[in-house]
C-alpha cells in the first residue's frame, strides 16, 4: 500500500471507528525522544517551557507495545512530536523490538538533518519499513526564518535524502523512502519546485503535500507575524482533505508522549488532551478511558463547546 493510501486510511476513518468505545487503533505513534535539534515556528514544542531532557524508558516502550500487539495493532510511527535521530540507540532498540514482537509496519518521520548515512544504515538494517523526510522551506534564508536553526542544516538535510537512497539500495534494504511538505500559502509550492526538483523528486519513492496545521491550537502571534494562516484543525493531505469534525485523531490513531501520557491530540506537547497515563494503566484501558469516550461523544455530534477541544483554530 502506497504511503497516501496509508495516510488515508487513518484520516478518513472508517465508518466502524464513529464510535466511543472502540477497538484497538490499527496505527500508533510513540514519542522515542521529546527532544528535538529543530525549533519550528509552528511546532506544538515551541509550546513547552523547556525541552524535555528524558526519552522515554525502553522498558516502558516494551510492555505498551507489547500491549499494543496483543489487542491488534499493526502499524507502529516511532515518533511523535521529537526528533527520534536524537537517540540513535533506543531507535534502534525500538525497531527490532516492534519488528520482535510482529509489528508489520515501522514507520519514522525525520527532520532529516541526523539521518546521515550511517544513522540511516542502523534502523534500515533492523527493519525500518519507510522512512520519510519532512522537507519544507525552499531556500537557507526561510529554513532560518521558519525552522528557527542554522542554514547548514539545511542543504545537510537535503544531501541526506539522496544518502539514504544509496543506502538503502547498495544494500538491498526493503525501507522506503518517502517525503513530505507544507503548503504554507497559495504560493510556497512554487517557490519548492527547484528544491523538490533537485533533491527530492529524482530519489524518494513518493512525495505529498501538507496543509500547514496550528498545532493543537496553538495559533500564535508567530503566525500573524509571518503572514500565514494554519488550515481549521488536521484535516489529513492535500490532495484527500476531509473535514475536521470529528478528528480522526480521536479515533483512529494513538498518540504516545516520551513521558507514557497517550493523548487524544496529534499535536499534544505538554498533557492537555492526555486521556491515560500508560506507565499506570494497560493500553486498552486508556484507549477507552472514560476521558476518550467521552471526547468521541462530542466529536460525533461536532459540537465541542466547552471542551478541551474548543479552542482549536478547527472550531473558532
Amino acid at each position: 500500500m502506497s504511503i497516501t493510501k496509508k495516510i488515508d486510511a487513518i484520516t478518513l476513518i472508517p465508518e466502524d471507528y464513529l464510535k466511543t468505545i472502540l477497538s484497538a487503533p490499527k496505527s500508533v505513534k510513540i514519542e522515542l525522544s521529546p527532544r528535538c535539534n529543530y525549533r519550528c515556528g509552528f511546532c506544538a514544542l515551541v509550546t513547552r517551557d523547556k525541552q524535555p531532557t528524558h526519552d522515554m524508558d525502553f522498558s516502558l516502550f516494551k510492555r505498551i507495545t507489547q500491549q499494543m500487539v496483543d489487542a491488534g495493532v499493526e502499524e507502529i510511527g516511532l515518533f511523535y512530536l521529537g526528533e527520534s535521530f536524537m537517540n540513535v540507540p533506543l531507535l534502534v532498540s525500538a525497531i527490532r523490538w516492534c519488528k520482535h514482537i510482529g509489528i508489520k509496519y515501522v514507520f519514522l518521520t525525520t527532520n532529516g538533518s541526523l539521518a546521515g548515512p550511517d544513522n540511516v544504515k542502523k534502523v534500515m538494517e533492523v527493519g525500518l519499513d519507510s522512512l520519510k523526510f519532512s522537507i519544507t522551506t525552499p531556500d537557507p534564508k526561510m529554513f532560518e526564518e521558519i525552522i528557527g536553526v542554522k542554514s547548514k542544516l539545511f542543504y545537510k538535510a537535503l544531501d541526506n535524502i539522496r544518502e539514504a537512497v544509496y543506502v538503502r539500495n547498495s544494500n538491498h534494504f526493503g525501507c522506503s523512502v518517502y517525503a513530505s511538505s507544507i503548503e504554507y500559502d497559495k504560493n510556497h509550492r512554487g517557490k519548492m519546485t527547484d528544491v523538490l526538483k533537485q533533491y527530492v523528486y529524482p530519489y524518494v519513492d513518493d512525495h505529498y503535500w501538507l496543509p500547514l496545521y496550528s498545532m493543537g491550537s496553538f495559533a500564535t502571534a508567530r503566525e500573524e507575524e509571518l503572514g500565514y494562516r494554519p488550515t481549521a484543525g488536521n484535516m489529513g493531505r492535500i490532495g484527500n482533505l476531509r473535514e475536521p469534525l470529528p478528528c480522526w485523531s480521536v479515533f483512529t490513531e494513538g498518540h504516545v508522549r516520551a513521558d507514557g501520557g497517550l493523548t487524544a491530540c496529534c499535536f499534544d506537547a505538554d498533557g492537555t488532551w492526555d486521556m491515560a497515563n500508560l506507565n499506570e494503566v494497560r493500553f486498552m484501558q486508556g484507549w477507552n478511558s472514560k476521558l476518550f469516550r467521552d471526547l468521541r461523544e462530542i466529536h460525533l455530534e461536532k459540537d465541542v463547546s466547552g471542551s478541551i477541544c474548543e479552542d482549536c483554530i478547527a472550531y473558532r
